[in-house]
């Protein structure tokens, strides 16, 4: 069945409140997905964010971001006031996220909210269908904010989980892990509450879920025996990619590795747990970093760069085998591909990827241009790491933007954003992913993500103003012309 959606981050929603959230403009979204006849909404990972403010790097894999959780819905359940909202400085920017002004502002706000809550018979539902989870995070973010730093610099009896004192921990920090508590259901409310709305009127949701937890993370400290640690907790390699052509040093991302042999030892419960609450919020679910599945690649924990690291063996279909069947998964295939890794892919029968971005290397074919696709593929124009279109044209080799265009067809009324958004919508691909940014024209000011840098990432958002019908006629004219249209309208 041919599809299309949008690749657009909930964090880059507009928003009164420094942040996009769950509250009105997100619903406002659907309905433009709607009126531009998309079916798949597609976003970044909703956990919260760790060090460098990136949702692939989190405290938890399970656990929901704070920040978007709508200040304003809590209003309506008279939990906070306008005017203590807006005499909070949620940064200046209309269009891009001010993560220190967040933190500063947000956290004061829940805390008030937390202190005129009353527990109600859906909250105590929530904490104990969640306590599997729940618990740990809670416990987990109350030490750390007494504590501060990594979990691994904590005291002995802490950081090795000692029966007696956790126990003790947990008489100490109730009144804080209940905040926690208290956070998390409400994230999990609004959330529901989004995803039944954007369900109800023909859009599915398409997550995210990186492939590696972060080391400082609840998941780590609860469940160290899933993991490649020291004694210490500490994990001896990390993962990470080798060098290729966009980064001469490789990627050195520092997650922990998994302790593939025990997870398959465990019948893989933990990936099992954890694909099946990515598929309670999503309805289709696409995994990051496919590719390490067949092998994955270590790096020696104290090293600089990705450069002297090493492939092993990864599970395989062993863990695909144990996770079930037809399964709503698409892979991210990109970076180095072996047989090997086409051969897994294949087993599976996900759908792989496909950038149209990576196609147009003047030197060489490639398998991203269209006319080597399979119709089992998600094509993109870009994706959260990449450039925008108008972007990459403005800094890509000129002999590629010049293939580029000729492959194309590209004509000077049009630009390349568009004539490129439309082969995609084209292509035989059965699903194509547009970015809002390359909907509304923007060049590098709208780049979300530059890999392997720190520091001004994750925080472009959108104009409220660009979503008008005037646009979401547009967009449904060309995915009707190409046979993308929900079934029911097609007729």
């Amino acid at each position: 069945m041919r599809a299309s959606g949008i690749l657009m981050p909930v964090f880059s929603l507009p928003s009164p409140h420094g942040i996009g959230t769950f509250g009105k403009e997100a619903y406002r979204f659907v309905d433009f997905l709607q009126k531009a006849g998309q079916r798949y909404w597609q976003i970044l990972p909703l956990n919260p964010t760790n060090y460098g403010d990136s949702p692939y790097q989190s405290f938890s894999s399970f656990a929901g971001n704070p920040y978007f959780i709508d200040l304003d819905l809590l209003v309506e359940e008279g939990l906070l006031t306008p005017e203590e909202i807006a005499a909070c400085d949620f940064g200046d920017h209309p269009t891009a996220v001010d993560y220190e002004k967040l933190y500063t502002a947000r956290l004061p706000l829940l805390k008030k909210a937390f202190g005129r809550f009353q527990p109600d018979a859906d909250y105590e539902a929530f904490c104990q269908q969640n306590a599997w989870w729940l618990d740990d995070y809670a416990l987990f973010m109350a030490i750390k904010s007494e504590r501060g730093g990594c979990w691994t610099e904590w005291d002995d009896d802490i950081r090795l989980r000692d029966v007696a004192a956790l126990k003790a921990a947990r008489q100490t920090y109730a009144e804080e892990m209940n905040f926690h508590r208290f956070v998390q259901a409400r994230f999990a409310s609004q959330w529901a509450a989004l995803k039944a709305y954007a369900n109800a009127h023909g859009v599915q949701i398409l997550g995210d879920i990186p492939i590696y937890v972060a080391a400082d993370s609840a998941d780590v400290w609860a469940d160290p025996v899933q993991f490649l640690l020291n004694k210490r907790g500490e994990p001896a390699l990390v993962a990470g990619v080798p060098p290729d052509a966009f980064c001469e040093d490789g990627q050195l991302w520092g997650n922990p590795l998994y302790n593939w042999k025990y997870m398959k030892q465990d019948g893989y419960g933990w990936w099992k747990r954890r694909l099946q609450y990515a598929l309670s919020l999503y309805d289709v679910v696409r995994i990051d970093h496919f590719r390490g599945f067949e092998a994955y690649f270590a790096v020696p924990a104290d090293a600089e760069t990705a450069k002297d690291g090493k492939w092993h063996k990864g599970p395989g279909m062993s863990l695909f085998k144990a996770l079930g069947k037809d399964l709503p998964i698409v892979a991210e295939d990109l970076g180095f591909l072996t047989p090997a890794v086409h051969k897994l892919l294949a087993a599976t029968g996900f759908p792989g990827m496909k950038v149209l971005q990576f196609a147009f290397d003047s030197r060489e074919e490639s398998d991203y241009l269209p006319h080597n696709y399979p119709r089992n593929c998600v094509v993109y124009t870009g994706t959260h790491d990449n450039d925008t279109i108008l972007g990459w044209e403005q800094t890509a080799p000129p002999e590629d933007v010049a293939f580029a265009k000729k492959y194309l067809r590209a004509s000077a009324d049009e630009g390349l954003n568009w004539t490129m958004m439309r082969a995609a919508l084209a292509s035989v691909s059965d699903t194509a992913i547009l970015t809002m940014q390359d909907l509304i024209g923007l060049g590098s000011e709208g780049r979300i993500n530059t890999p392997a840098t720190l520091g001004g990432n994750w925080q472009w958002r959108l104009d409220g103003a660009c979503l008008n019908d005037w646009l979401a006629g547009i967009l449904y004219d060309n995915t009707k012309l190409y046979s993308r249209l929900p079934t029911e309208e097609t007729n």
